[in-house]
């Protein structure tokens, strides 16, 4: 449990550098977590965010791996893909595997992650 803890008071005091970091524009990440702008910036700068809050954020900003999807969902999906597919809407392998690789290198870069 110490743990967790620590790692949550590692977490508020860095915020500012975690989101500086995220992949997600700040306008964005300030209108999924449902706080006003200028309240957002004032708990950002005072690093006073709740947990709660904080979890919105967290919640907003981590890249998810895996989506429990319903089997509706899924076959919405693969319906708009066929239909851009047929109109056209697709991009090269090669050009999509590039910029995935430099927006990662990026990512990697601005977290120093290496």
């Amino acid at each position: 449990m110490i743990a967790e803890i620590e790692k949550y008071i590692e977490i508020k005091n860095n915020i500012d550098e975690i989101l500086k970091g995220s992949p997600f524009k700040m306008s964005y990440i300030i209108e999924k977590s449902g706080i006003k702008k200028p309240t957002f910036f004032k708990k950002l700068k005072e690093k006073r965010f709740t947990p709660e809050e904080l979890l919105v954020i967290s919640k907003t900003i981590e890249v998810r791996e895996w989506c429990n999807e319903t089997k509706e969902e899924i076959l919405e999906s693969t319906k708009r893909s066929e239909d851009d597919f047929q109109n056209g809407r697709v991009h090269d392998y090669h050009e999509v595997m590039e910029a995935s690789r430099l927006r990662l290198e990026k990512y990697r870069n601005a977290n120093k992650i290496f």
